[in-house]
């Protein structure tokens, strides 16, 4: 079972009895101990999303689809690695977007840890991955574990922005029906598709105006 250590074990904890989330903790016991492949990112750090990120503290939301699957990169928010391990391209192209906007140095690290804990929800869909194989994890039930998640900060009456980066995020609009919050679609921030529509969508300065406050975007301080 799940513990969070802090509101989303009474906003989630009901999860735990359902059918698919009981199908989906058997899955995983079998795929964390499999001899044949690694799973990441370790089990430890599976829920460090909603630890780092309290119900209550959510200001802002960025969405991913599912963990990187390369050794010692993910640890449990999206677009985020590990200190000293490389930025992907896709954080790299964040940083870039986030220094054009704010004028913030990107930072050597790609540790995202400190936007958690000001209150930037870092949520893939699918909370867990094998080795080298993206997407491996998908409908097995992380996604109605994490829906109900953005269900759930829905019906809260303070505002959140929602910044849904890709196709993929993108589809998840539909769960956010409150009117008290924001909605940011972009592309992907991947080299792919960047230079389409995330370059220049100034999302992170635009969340602060709409919530009226300054998020610390700043990951240098």
């Amino acid at each position: 079972m799940f513990r969070f250590g802090n509101n989303w074990d009474n906003i989630l904890g009901g999860e735990s009895e359902k059918d698919y989330y009981k199908q989906l903790r058997l899955f995983l016991k079998q795929e964390y101990n499999s001899p044949n492949f690694d799973v990441y990112p370790d089990m430890n750090d599976i829920f460090n999303a909603f630890k780092l990120t309290d119900y209550n503290d959510v200001k802002a939301v960025i969405l991913g689809q599912d963990p990187y699957h390369g050794k010692g990169q993910a640890h449990g928010l999206c677009f985020s690695v590990k200190d000293g391990v490389k930025p992907p391209p896709s954080l790299v192209n964040i940083y870039k977007e986030l220094q054009d906007d704010l004028g913030f140095t990107p930072p050597k690290s790609g540790n995202l840890t400190k936007w958690a804990k000001n209150g930037v929800l870092l949520l893939n869909a699918v909370l867990t991955v094998r080795e080298g194989q993206a997407g491996s994890h998908a409908g097995k039930g992380w996604e109605k574990f994490t829906d109900r998640a953005i269900e759930c900060l829905n019906e809260r009456d303070e505002p959140i922005c929602f910044l849904l980066w890709g196709g993929y995020a993108k589809s998840k609009a539909s769960l956010i029906t409150n009117p008290r919050h924001h909605v940011l679609p972009a592309v992907h921030p991947s080299p792919l598709s960047a230079y389409n529509g995330f370059f220049g969508c100034r999302h992170f300065s635009l969340c602060n105006k709409l919530l009226g406050y300054e998020i610390d975007w700043n990951l240098n301080t």
